[in-house]
């Protein structure tokens, strides 16, 4: 069972003490985000990210690397559309160190003119690198199509111009913005002392002035459908599909979740078994819904022969409007259940996946919903919500299809089929 308080300072903490686990995980979250970046802005989330690892006041990057690998800890962090987290996993008895790096990276960075330099010949070849992958290149291309000029279709990673274009006090000007006590969360699960930590919350985090309170507005995107296309020479054609879908928080999400395991989410699913297994028409398929704050996306992937495009995608959608038209038997709503239960019960085996799940929900639902809730809400949806689910989101005229690969002749066979 999770607990919050919050520091007279205004930063709030969700814990978690799990007596079985011999280590804990601690995570410092930040409202931080692609989604909350101007367009000049986009990849600044993602830069400050590694900048934080590049030496402090008192430490080099050599210095926190090895303090951590002295202990057997992991150090790592990671930023998406909506947050930025810093988070470090060590046994028990070292909990003191966890807290003393994260507290120091993010409160005595010094940003130094050298490392930011260098850091834009790392970034641009991490830009690269996702330009060389097919599949992230026609997340990226999907994204931006669906969500037109909200900044939710912006790349977590910015653009070469941008990573170039960033000067030091550009970089610093927006970490103060958004590098706040009141725009973050403090997560902890494990085997911890619970008096000793709260003296370590207090010590490390506790004297960090609010630079006022920071308002978040953002919108809802105003979804765009349509066929869009990359040319890319590569062998196979890669492509992403998809339908608007609720925000992050909405209960609908759970029969979605449901339905996504029937369509796509494993090899069992219908689309992997129908295309791949039945008709070897593709290697990879899946299906998967992304949801944010302020809203979501569902999304059909699958990579092909050129020749097999069209095929494909008449199938997927031949597959959903079976659903729609026949609907779904009980014994594939029970294994669908029984599936999302699985995942989440073995995929919450770690510390940092308890510390993972309280600060995410935390921070961008200002709740946690405790496991037996879960999966409460879980063994709840009936065969006729997620029927209900269905007919609201897979509407033909609101499908968005983005496709990667060498040859656009397809473009004129798919816009006949959408």
């Amino acid at each position: 069972m999770y607990e919050k308080v919050y520091l007279n300072n205004g930063i709030c903490v969700v814990y978690e003490k799990i007596d079985y686990f011999k280590s804990v995980s601690v995570g410092i979250w930040f409202k931080a985000g692609s989604m909350y970046e101007e367009k000049n802005e986009n990849g600044l989330s993602h830069f400050i990210e590694h900048m934080l690892f590049k030496g402090t006041t008192s430490r080099t990057a050599k210095m926190i690397a090895q303090e951590i690998d002295a202990v057997g800890g992991q150090l790592n962090a990671f930023t998406g559309k909506d947050c930025t987290c810093y988070y470090c996993s060590v046994i028990s008895e070292h909990i003191d160190l966890a807290f003393n790096i994260l507290s120091d990276m993010i409160l005595h960075s010094v940003f130094s003119q050298p490392e930011i330099d260098r850091e834009k010949g790392v970034i641009s070849e991490e830009i690269s690198m996702y330009a060389d992958s097919p599949e992230d290149v026609v997340y990226d291309l999907f994204a931006e199509k669906v969500f037109s000029s909200h900044p939710l279709g912006q790349p977590v990673l910015g653009n070469q111009y941008n990573i170039q274009s960033f000067d030091r006090q550009r970089i610093l000007d927006f970490f103060y913005k958004y590098y706040a006590p009141s725009n973050m969360v403090v997560s902890i699960a494990g085997n911890f002392n619970e008096k000793k930590l709260f003296e370590l919350i207090d010590l490390y985090f506790g004297r960090w002035e609010n630079s006022g309170n920071i308002k978040i507005a953002m919108s809802k995107p105003q979804y765009k459908n349509g066929v869009t296309f990359r040319y890319k020479s590569i062998e196979q054609m890669h492509l992403c599909m998809g339908y608007p879908a609720p925000s992050l928080g909405d209960d609908i999400m759970y029969p979605l979740m449901i339905f996504n395991n029937i369509l796509g989410g494993g090899t069992s699913s219908r689309l992997f078994q129908k295309i791949r297994e039945d008709r070897g028409l593709v290697y990879s398929i899946y299906s998967y819904p992304a949801a944010y704050t302020c809203g979501g996306i569902f999304t059909i992937c699958a990579s092909m022969n050129l020749l097999q495009t069209s095929k494909v995608i008449e199938l997927i959608f031949d597959e959903i409007e079976d659903i729609i038209a026949n609907g779904l038997t009980a014994e594939e709503l029970k294994m669908s259940q029984e599936q999302l239960k699985g995942n989440y019960i073995l995929g919450m085996e770690s510390t940092s996946s308890h510390m993972s799940a309280i600060g995410r929900s935390e921070l961008l639902l200002n709740r946690v919903l405790t496991s037996q809730e879960i999966l409460h809400k879980i063994d709840n949806v009936s065969i006729d919500d997620v029927l209900e689910v269905i007919d609201n989101i897979f509407v033909s005229s609101k499908v968005t299809i983005a496709m990667v690969g060498k040859d656009d002749k397809v473009l004129r066979e798919i816009e006949k089929i959408v």
